[in-house]
């Protein structure tokens, strides 16, 4: 049998399971009332793992809850507090969050001019804030700043909160043995566009690099849409084109998806 001959023997439940996941989306009560939980439950139905975003609109709590036995990764805006990162980091460990995702190109927020001149600012007015407002070192510290509790005064700790996630400095590359000192699963970084950086990665002890420029967010429509239903009408349509193109290129594992795969366009 050829080389390149079709796939037989391949398992593509185990393929799929083992290589896809559903990457971090923020403040999901935007787009569904369900929030996070809606597309947790999704994603624990069909085994494909959620990645649950620093900027979420529901608690690590409530999304551990929501996505029962399914595989759960959690997505960090690198906190420029390290005390509150060791308790955002705990909290995931406990509720078996089993990869941590650290996303590297965000921390300093986007400039979106007509959210501007729209007054839109979600993140502002504590929508997207819960994995803050629900951490108890956050919690103590705003209590000890400013004399009051936070849902006396959202705006004042939704700015606080920011201030801390999405700092104006970045991390860097000595700073993850911090990470792993308090994470002991894997570590995977997020945002990672030039060779350079991925060989950084790879000395600086992570176990994997997720390529993206924050592009591409099928998923959040088909939940925008209808719901739990329509995430996973989305999800499935990705992984059958997933199970579809190995098939049709005779590969029978993800780790055969390699440059010998590839033909140039000379």
């Amino acid at each position: 049998m050829a080389a390149h001959s079709p796939a037989y023997g391949r398992h593509i439940e185990e393929v799929l399971r083992d290589n896809t996941f559903r990457s971090e989306i923020g403040v999901q009560s935007i787009f569904h009332p369900d929030r996070e939980m809606g597309l947790a439950d999704a994603c624990s139905e069909l085994g494909v793992p959620f990645v649950l975003s620093t900027a979420a609109s529901s608690t690590i709590e409530e999304v551990a809850s929501a996505n029962g036995d399914g595989p759960r990764w959690f997505q960090l805006y690198w906190p420029n507090d390290d005390e509150i990162t060791i308790s955002i980091l705990h909290r995931a460990q406990e509720l078996k969050y089993t990869v941590l995702v650290v996303t590297l190109d965000t921390w300093s927020a986007g400039w979106r001019p007509l959210d501007l001149d729209l007054g839109y600012l979600p993140l502002l007015n504590g929508v997207g804030d819960q994995i803050g407002f629900s951490d108890p070192v956050f919690h103590s510290k705003f209590r000890k700043m400013h004399g009051i509790e936070i849902e006396d005064d959202i705006p004042l700790a939704s700015r606080e909160w920011l201030k801390i996630i999405l700092s104006g400095s970045s991390q860097s590359w000595d700073r993850i043995s911090f990470l792993k000192k308090h994470w002991p699963g894997p570590i995977v970084v997020k945002g990672i566009q030039h060779p350079e950086d991925a060989k950084l990665a790879v000395k600086a002890g992570c176990d994997g690099i997720i390529v993206s420029n924050h592009g591409g967010r099928p998923t959040i429509y088909g939940y925008a849409v209808a719901g739990k239903q329509g995430a996973q009408e989305v999800l499935m349509g990705l992984l059958a084109d997933l199970d579809r193109s190995m098939s049709l290129s005779g590969i029978i594992n993800l780790q055969e998806c390699n440059k010998s795969s590839l033909v140039a366009n000379e």
